[in-house]
């Protein structure tokens, strides 16, 4: 695990033996079960490292961000005792969410999966890594948002690789609760999406915070992560149903 290892340092997030050795338990897992199921493009052990869990992880960045303090990357002030409620939604093979609670312990954890395969895989890499406060909802996020049990429910929410901002947006502030934040990994296009997301943004509750640019020690790309306030309750008519906030992205 030296790219992650080397690459968490360089960004400020030292990892701990026993965490490098749950990612490693992660990465074999989900190469084996690559080989049978499509669950990323990702097929290498190194590139899994760069472009899945370090990305993932920069995340914990733009909490620090929002903090306010330049502090470890773990400690958040505005987050009491660090056991905050995050939703991973379109969670994937669990992409931001499953990295950040393994570094985040404390972190209680839903992942919202509409593919069956890969809601399995997270049911079974969340046993063997023995995670618990995870909980894994197989569903569209445009149906399960008017769940009262789920939206405006989530101290933060995370999306990544699912959509364009405009779109993206109705899928994650309906979870976030009114002084929540959404927060999404773009890459070199964040800055156009999120011109093109403001009224979006607007009509479902959202304010830019900011568009945090990161660097990923042996990535390339630019990547940018995306900041939203959640400043006002989203209206009750949105998501639109399963299918039109794809096809009639609010603009």
């Amino acid at each position: 695990m030296r790219r992650l290892a080397d690459g968490a340092r360089q960004i400020g997030l030292p990892l701990s033996p026993a965490v490098l050795r749950a990612f490693q338990t992660y990465r074999d897992e989900l190469l084996e079960w690559n080989q049978r199921f499509n669950l990323t493009a990702v097929r290498d052990a190194e590139q899994v490292e760069i472009r899945h869990f370090l990305d993932s992880l920069t995340c914990l960045l733009a909490l620090r961000e929002i903090d306010g303090e330049q502090r470890d990357a773990t400690a958040f002030s505005l987050l009491p005792g660090a056991a905050i409620s995050a939703l991973d939604v379109g969670s994937g093979a669990g992409f931001p969410g499953l990295p950040l609670k393994i570094v985040w312990p404390a972190l209680r954890l839903t992942l919202l999966e509409a593919t069956g395969k890969k809601a399995h895989f997270l049911e079974h890499i969340a046993a063997r890594l023995g995670l618990t406060g995870v909980t894994i909802v197989n569903g569209r996020a445009e149906e399960v948002a008017h769940d009262p049990a789920h939206r405006e429910a989530y101290d933060l929410v995370l999306a990544r690789a699912v959509a364009e901002l405009p779109e993206l947006l109705e899928y994650t502030l309906p979870f976030a609760r009114r002084g929540g934040w959404v927060l999404a990994p773009k890459g070199s296009a964040a800055h156009a999406e999120a011109l093109a997301a403001e009224t979006a943004m607007r009509r479902l509750g959202g304010h830019l915070h900011r568009l945090l640019s990161v660097e990923i020690p042996g990535l390339a790309e630019t990547r940018c992560i995306v900041i939203v306030e959640k400043v006002a309750a989203t209206p009750p008519e949105f998501p639109r149903r399963p299918g039109v906030p794809h096809k009639y992205p609010l603009r």
